[in-house]
């Protein structure tokens, strides 16, 4: 497409997108939202790119490849279920830990929220490893 208006969009709304996907990745457990729909909206803030220009410079820009951001994801699923395992829990028990801060009550982090990042990172890979695919040129 060649369109000054969407292109003008499509550095603005980018951002936005992945504001919103930030917070349906911290809302997670409490609310609906959480990995899944925060991956899709990261994917579509990158996609919306494509919308705008030409797909393969987005794919061509993009610094890492939809496979990474898959594999990111899946380990970081991994590791969330490793400290139940060690602890002698049952798999995908979660395991809190406080960090203390300065002026708060400290910070909660836990398995769940580890969890639902390795969602976020490969429902985002997987997302625009589709949508890259759609775009490809026919092999002939």
């Amino acid at each position: 497409m060649n369109s000054e208006i969407l292109k003008i969009a499509a550095q603005y709304l980018r951002w936005i997108f992945i504001s919103f996907a930030v917070v349906a990745l911290f809302r997670g457990h409490n609310h609906p939202g959480g990995g899944f729909i925060g991956g899709l909206l990261a994917g579509l803030a990158i996609v919306y790119r494509g919308f705008a220009y030409n797909a393969f410079q987005v794919k061509e820009k993009l610094s890492d490849r939809p496979e990474k951001y898959i594999a990111t994801g899946l380990a970081a699923i991994l590791l969330s279920f490793l400290p139940s395992f060690l602890l002698g829990k049952p798999l995908m028990t979660g395991v809190w830990v406080t960090l203390p801060l300065p002026f708060t009550d400290g910070l909660k982090l836990g398995t769940p929220f580890l969890f639902d990042t390795g969602v976020f990172f490969g429902v985002t890979g997987v997302t625009l490893m589709f949508i890259f695919s759609l775009t490809q040129k026919p092999q002939q």
